[in-house]
């Protein structure tokens, strides 16, 4: 089992129950699954854009990503309905807990000049997106060799009722939240 995982179970499970005041450990929001995306806007006109994201990704989360496609056509920006412009991965269970730590503890204090990252990315339901400007933040991507530094969004889905459970939940978990 992950150490944050069991950390979740053991320690985190009877703060938070206490914190919030909640009667039933069923009552106890946790992390149901992360959701890792990234938008290739350049493999409109670079097919191996594309392949090269998919490659990085593969290595960050251990999974095969999803490619997305584009739902409306838009003039302006020269796109067309269907065309492969992202890809995601959705973890759940032990990818995901491996993911959470890894990103807590090694990658997030691998950013330069890290301060926290913002407590205002929920979305009222509890849910948390954070926006990272590169994948290299990563110890599995070789700076070598990658072609192009990408941003990505990693959304953490919750089971918390509204972002003051969310919060909690990420503080507790580890989640470094710029101090206001």
């Amino acid at each position: 089992m992950n150490a944050l995982k069991e950390r979740y179970r053991k320690d985190i499970v009877p703060a938070l129950m206490k914190e919030l005041d909640l009667n039933n450990v069923m009552q106890v929001p946790n992390l149901e699954k992360v959701v890792l995306n990234i938008g290739v806007g350049e493999a409109l006109d670079d097919s191996k854009a594309l392949d090269a994201a998919v490659k990085d990704v593969e290595a960050i989360t251990g999974q095969k990503p999803v490619i997305t496609r584009a739902k409306k056509s838009i003039a302006n920006f020269k796109l067309r309905e269907g065309r492969q412009i992202g890809i995601k991965v959705t973890l759940r269970g032990e990818k995901m807990w491996s993911l959470v730590d890894r990103l807590l503890n090694i990658a997030l204090p691998r950013v330069r000049d890290f301060r926290g990252v913002s407590a205002k990315s929920f979305d009222g339901r509890g849910n948390y997106t954070l926006g990272l400007r590169e994948q290299l933040i990563f110890p599995e991507i070789d700076f070598d060799s990658i072609d192009k530094i990408r941003g990505m969004e990693i959304t953490f889905v919750t089971s918390a009722k509204n972002d003051e459970h969310g919060t909690a939940l990420l503080t507790h978990l580890g989640m470094p939240f710029r101090k206001v």
